[in-house]
């Protein structure tokens, strides 16, 4: 399935590769704008087209194709004749090329309120090349497209999508400010395992991508594209724009508040309560307003420390869940450990009332941000109600050695990897077929957690994995890598009396 995976992203690489070609000097985080942008309208522009010919050809007889409530009934865009990718295209090589795309830009939003303050409007600055902007815009129109809208949306959100990784991968520790890496999210998902006409909700949603991969998720159990409703929120203005077009490319309605927002100042969705939250905060983050929320009711477990905002963003993840909810996220590996202000106690109180349903500790190079190995944590509000062992136990899965390196410095899960660790969750939370295996994962119980001073660090209940017996007896064995032994001793001493001979002859003595 890995490979398969692989040979798939073969369009994408290329066209990614030649697009890179073309920023010259820029700076991949301000490319990443133009070219996301452009793919954006391409997008909006081909969903129209489909729309438009099937009025034009009298599949929908009597309907006018330059109607805007025609599409707009439709969930398709309405695009006005100057942002339509022919006559962009047809601009390509005009010295005026940036001006037509921001007027596209600024048209596309006019006409569509959802996309407010969405899309970029700064193609025709100076410091942007034209020559080069053509030739973007040249690129992005040989994406490939069918008779078929759907095929359409799902090659241009595969662009989009495999495009934000490259750019996130390219911006370094800067990339995973907007960017989750996708076998990470797709693991999330798959153990969150969210249900049709559920309420999914990532207070600090980057680019989108855990609300890509839920509806893919939803879409492949047999239900389709906003049968989930999708809240979220994001601080950074320019990250939050493309969370807006990343959504739109794939025709996934959302609420991300009306423009982007601080979630512990200012929350967007202060009466929500979510059947799922899943989200991927920033680590350890320091300065995240604590003076001003010191009676705030989210610490309901206590007061996080001003240096480190993780058990801020645990308390509040709960504090969205409703009765039943369940959340799944991704932290520093400190949250399991650590002890300094107050951060153990919280912990503590977390176990103690039963809220803590899984961890899952994984492999180092995982993420953009940070080389630093991270953790997963699940939280299950309905966790008391269950009938099987699971609602007194804890599991611990340890993933430190699976993944696999997918260049010098980046590895991700493979998709079998992916389907282990959470089949594994979901035997366990069921209480059918599920096993401790050891170096693996185990199912701890309160009192062992309570034993361990509620460190929740995987490796020390999973134990460690038992190495495969080769069937040599041991007397053997020893007398066999002895023999080994003295024959490499021997060659050692044979190679420096050679070298010894060698620097001699050339005047050199040792």
């Amino acid at each position: 399935m890995a490979k398969e995976k692989k040979a798939e992203l073969g369009f994408e690489a290329k066209l990614f590769s030649a697009a890179d070609k073309l920023r010259n000097n820029m700076d991949a985080a301000e490319y990443k704008h133009v070219v996301l942008g452009l793919i954006f309208l391409k997008y909006v522009s081909d969903s129209f087209e489909a729309k438009y010919q099937e009025l034009v050809t009298g599949k929908a007889e009597g309907m006018d194709p330059e109607d805007p409530d025609e599409y707009i009934s439709e969930n398709v865009f309405w695009v006005p004749e100057k942002a339509r990718w022919r006559y962009i295209s047809s601009n390509a090589r005009s010295s005026e090329i940036g001006r037509v795309i921001d007027e596209a830009m600024i048209e596309i939003e006019r006409n569509n309120k959802s996309l407010k303050g969405t899309l970029p409007k700064d193609y025709a600055r100076p410091s942007l090349d034209q020559v080069k902007l053509g030739e973007v815009v040249d690129l992005i129109g040989t994406i490939s497209l069918s008779d078929s809208s759907n095929k359409s949306k799902d090659i241009l959100g595969r662009v989009y999508e495999y495009f934000l990784g490259q750019f996130a991968s390219a911006e370094g520790k800067k990339g995973g400010q907007f960017y989750t890496p996708n076998s990470v999210v797709k693991l999330l998902v798959s153990m969150l395992a969210p249900e049709t006409g559920s309420r999914i909700y990532d207070p600090c949603c980057g680019s989108g991508g855990m609300f890509v991969q839920s509806e893919e998720f939803i879409e492949a159990h047999g239900g389709r594209i906003g049968d989930v409703s999708i809240y979220g929120q994001e601080s950074n203005p320019t990250t939050w724009r493309l969370a807006k077009m990343n959504l739109a490319i794939r025709g996934i309605d959302n609420n991300l508040g009306d423009t982007n927002g601080d979630t512990f100042l200012n929350d967007k969705h202060p009466d929500l309560k979510a059947d799922y939250v899943i989200a991927n905060p920033p680590f350890n983050m320091k300065g995240w307003g604590r003076p001003n929320l010191m009676d705030d009711v989210r610490w309901k477990y206590g007061l996080p420390p001003e240096n480190n905002a993780n058990f801020a963003w645990v308390q509040h993840f709960i504090s969205h869940l409703n009765t039943k909810g369940l959340a799944g996220f991704v932290l520093a590996n400190g949250s399991l450990s650590s002890k300094t202000s107050g951060e153990g106690d919280i912990r503590e109180r977390l176990v103690v009332e039963g809220l803590v349903d899984c961890i899952v500790s994984m492999p180092a190079q995982l993420f953009y941000s940070t080389g630093i190995p991270a953790c997963l944590w699940f939280i299950s509000r309905d966790k008391v109600s269950r009938m099987n062992e699971s609602r007194n136990h804890i599991l611990f899965i340890d993933a430190r050695n699976m993944g696999e390196m997918i260049d010098r410095t980046h590895r991700q899960f493979s998709d079998e990897d992916v389907e282990k660790i959470s089949d594994t969750y979901h035997k366990w939370k069921s209480g059918e077929e599920y096993h401790d295996i050891t170096g693996f994962c185990n199912s701890a119980s309160l009192e062992d957690v309570k034993a361990n001073d509620f460190i929740l660090t995987p490796g020390r209940y999973v134990g460690i994995e038992e190495a495969e017996e080769d069937g040599e007896p041991y007397e053997e064995k020893m007398k066999r890598l002895t023999s080994e032994l003295s024959e490499l001793f021997d060659e050692s001493d044979r190679l420096k009396e050679e070298i010894r001979k060698n620097l001699g002859a050339l005047g050199f003595e040792m």
